[in-house]
């Protein structure tokens, strides 16, 4: 055992009791030797005592011992109270930091799921523990986050490397020549690498948008105007019909790229959600004291079961046909994750399969401390 672990806080609480009272008891002895007796043979002279008669040395051998009796009784209770406060008073705070000892050594080993109990010793002791299980809870929904991040990532590469690993393993045997079909096929599940990577860097920049926000005074119906023209040659393509409504023509305090990547994300997943012919309409409006871009499609539509989890990581309510499409799992979650860092939120509605989807963007005409984020006055 170290010096240091034999010398431990009930130890050091006792010393410190024990310097408090031999300071008191030695200043109580020079204050009763040195001030005491003039005093009290200044009373025994008004008195009608005698100077130096029997009388005034009997009373001030009585008021010496009656002084050193007192001081000396005082300080033996003091110091067994001082020893018994300070044997419970250690002995609660011993237990409560062996506990966070004991629970920090726990997490550090990587159990999150500890918890620290209220050592009821005062506010800052409560506030520790709290503030311990909060971390404790934060490092769980950590570790967990990046346990079920690892999971999705292995099972959303395991598909395109598979097909990669096939056709170049047929290729090598000489069952499968490099034609154009081949070759298509390869570049094909590449690009869905490559998409998926620049998705998951996306969403990991997304999520630590505090770092990357950079608002500034953008216009959001020109915002949305441009979105819409960036997309319309896929849309073209697949022949579906992107109409764009901008009611509002007022300035919002936001990250210009950032609301267009959310926006984009919508637009994407709405095109790939709407089949040839179908309608997806993008509104840009300002309602009470929010800004709202609402992007409506009438394509596959989502059932309700689902709709509770369209925003989380990889989720698919089809993921045969999502994969087929080519989406990654993760543009509704960089929409979410972006979205709320400018102090906004997002959300679904569906009617159920086959009857369309409507994806709602609000975002905070006023914050707190940054006044109005909207200029009321028309601009050019």
């Amino acid at each position: 055992m170290s010096v240091a672990n034999g010398f431990g806080m009930g130890r050091r609480l006792l010393l410190a009791q024990a310097m408090v009272l031999v300071a008191g008891g030695v200043t109580t002895w020079v204050v009763a030797l040195v001030v005491g007796p003039p005093l009290f043979r200044e009373h025994l002279h008004q008195a009608g005592v005698t100077h130096n008669s029997n009388e005034q040395f009997h009373a001030e051998q009585a008021y010496q011992n009656a002084t050193a009796l007192s001081i000396a009784v005082a300080i033996t209770v003091s110091a067994l109270t001082a020893f018994i406060v300070t044997a419970i008073l250690s002995r609660r705070l011993q237990q409560s930091i062996s506990e966070v000892s004991a629970a920090a050594s726990a997490i550090a080993e990587g159990r999150y799921n500890i918890r620290v109990g209220s050592p009821r010793l005062g506010n800052e002791f409560d506030e520790l523990a709290v503030a311990f299980n909060q971390m404790a809870e934060r490092l769980q929904a950590v570790e967990s986050t990046r346990r079920q991040l690892f999971a999705d990532l292995a099972h959303e590469i395991r598909t395109p490397v598979a097909v990669l690993e096939a056709y170049l393993e047929a290729v090598e045997d000489g069952v499968k020549t490099l034609d154009e079909t081949t070759i298509a096929t390869l570049r094909e599940q590449t690009g869905r690498l490559v998409r998926f990577s620049a998705d998951a860097a996306a969403l990991a920049q997304a999520e630590e948008a505090h770092a990357v926000i950079t608002p500034g005074w953008v216009d959001a119906g020109e915002v949305a105007t441009a979105v819409s023209a960036a997309m319309g040659d896929r849309y073209a393509a697949k022949r579906v019909s992107l109409i764009t409504n901008v009611v509002l023509a007022k300035r919002l305090w936001a990250d210009r790229q950032r609301l267009a990547q959310v926006l984009g994300n919508l637009l994407d997943n709405a095109l790939r959600h709407t089949p040839a012919g179908g309608h997806v309409i993008l509104t840009a409006d300002l309602v009470t004291d929010q800004v709202v871009f609402t992007v409506a499609d009438d394509g596959d539509g989502i059932a309700a079961e689902h709709l509770p989890h369209v925003f989380e990581r990889f989720y698919r309510a089809d993921a045969a046909r999502d994969r087929e499409r080519g989406g990654s799992g993760i543009g509704l979650a960089i929409a979410k994750a972006l979205t709320e860092a400018h102090g906004g939120h997002i959300q679904v509605t569906s009617r159920g399969p086959g009857q369309g989807t409507t994806f709602t963007v609000a975002l905070p005409a006023v914050a707190a401390g940054a006044g109005a984020l909207f200029d009321v006055t028309p601009h050019p």
